[in-house]
């Protein structure tokens, strides 16, 4: 599920693209936090020179709000992953409601997503709930389980008092803070021959 700021449930905004100014609705589960709507746009920011066309996988998608962001501004596909069936439901009933072409959802632990058969994405949002520490685990399963296209752009929102333990060939382009959160885009470029 998203992590950053708790918002209270009801609904969030889409920031840019065609979706721009659009609602998500949001239901009131434990652990449910949007990213917020600043930290957003500062990361569709960066991702806007690569955005277009790109698949993407949004694991642990809560509300789906940075892979529907993704979508309103071109992104060829998001594959969402999230584990509760209701947070799911929700995120599929959104997609519809705003006819985002383009978004698969899945009902799974990211964990457990990550062992089926690997689609490359060129992008991938890496946001679990804090809580569960699950950074590391999830980032080994994307490296070594060939998730991550070449060159492959990773997201990854964690608390801010501790910078998650991730692969040496991930490379840091941007991070920024907001609150208790950090967050920061990665590149897994292409491996020298």
């Amino acid at each position: 599920m998203s992590g950053g700021h708790r918002a209270a449930p009801g609904r969030i905004r889409i920031i840019g693209g065609n979706l721009r100014n659009s609602r998500l609705d949001v239901p009131d589960l434990p652990g449910l936090r949007p990213t917020a709507e600043r930290v957003r746009e500062t990361l569709f920011n960066w991702l806007a020179p690569v955005i277009g066309g790109a698949r993407c996988l949004d694991l642990c998608a809560g509300t789906g709000a940075l892979g529907i962001e993704a979508l309103s501004r071109g992104a060829a596909g998001v594959q969402f992953v999230e584990r509760d069936a209701q947070a799911a439901r929700a995120l599929r009933d959104n997609l519809g409601r705003l006819k985002a072409a383009g978004g698969q959802v899945a009902v799974a632990a990211a964990g457990t997503f990550l062992q089926g058969a690997a689609q490359p994405a060129d992008l991938v949002f890496l946001d679990p709930p804090f809580a569960l520490d699950l950074w590391a685990t999830l980032a080994q399963q994307l490296e070594a389980g060939g998730w991550l296209a070449l060159p492959a752009w990773i997201y990854v929102e964690s608390p801010r008092a501790s910078a998650p333990a991730l692969p040496s060939n991930w490379q840091l382009h941007r991070e920024g803070q907001a609150g208790e959160v950090r967050f920061a885009l990665y590149r897994r470029p292409v491996p020298l021959s």
